[in-house]
């Protein structure tokens, strides 16, 4: 088994690696294998859902979600005791600076991935490029209360997971390298979702990892 997943990442890193080579990006083909470590397995469903579920409200106040928007999502799903400690201080703050206002709604990048990742947004992640839509994002949530957004999940595999963290690993590593070297970034390329994307991904691949405290070192 552990020979088959060692082939499979050599795999899905060459895959990588040739898709950022064909958007011209740099590739460091030294980079570690995603999918080899023992730690990297799948999430429970329901975490992810409530992970997702917590995002989107957080992430809608500083988009211009309206107040009770907010305070409706939070009830009709539960979330109070979901949030993580970062997120409860960001809710009790009445007027957060403007970057970490800004930092939260990026944050419907990540929320983004983990609907794809419970298999509401059938199409796939696209190229990082366009930001989600947000308001797509919002009603996916919004339109199934209590327990239907979890009971009408249908999460991709794993190994699809493990896919898109590879690729978005790798690309991440490209974006601050070109910001090193100074060089353009294609136009395809939104370095603030490849950053979101990655967090996310870190967090569905490493369970033992708490949201607040993922790591996203390349």
């Amino acid at each position: 088994m552990a020979d088959q997943r060692t082939q499979d990442a050599i795999r899905r890193k060459a895959r990588s690696e040739s898709l950022l080579e064909a958007q011209g990006l740099p590739v460091n083909r030294a980079l570690p294998l995603i999918g080899v470590d023992d730690g990297e397995r799948p999430r429970k469903v329901e975490e992810i859902a409530y992970r997702a579920l917590c995002l989107l409200p957080i992430s809608g106040r500083g988009c211009g979600l309206e107040p009770e928007d907010e305070a409706w999502m939070i009830q009709n799903h539960g979330l109070t005791a979901h949030f993580t400690p970062a997120e409860q201080a960001y809710i009790k703050d009445s007027s957060p600076p403007d970057p970490i206002r800004v930092q939260f709604c990026w944050h419907f990048e990540s929320a983004w991935v983990l609907l794809w990742a419970l298999g509401y947004v059938e199409e796939g992640l696209s190229p990082p490029k366009e930001v989600c839509d947000v308001h797509r994002a919002y009603q996916m949530a919004a339109d199934r209360p209590g327990g239907d957004f979890l009971a009408e999940a249908k999460p991709v595999a794993f190994t699809e997971i493990l896919d898109q963290a590879d690729l978005a690993y790798r690309m991440h590593w490209a974006v601050r390298q070109s910001w090193i070297t100074g060089e353009d970034l294609p136009d395809d390329i939104n370095p603030s979702i490849v950053y979101e994307r990655n967090y996310a991904l870190n967090w569905l691949i490493e369970p033992d990892v708490a949201w607040d405290d993922v790591e996203t070192d390349t």
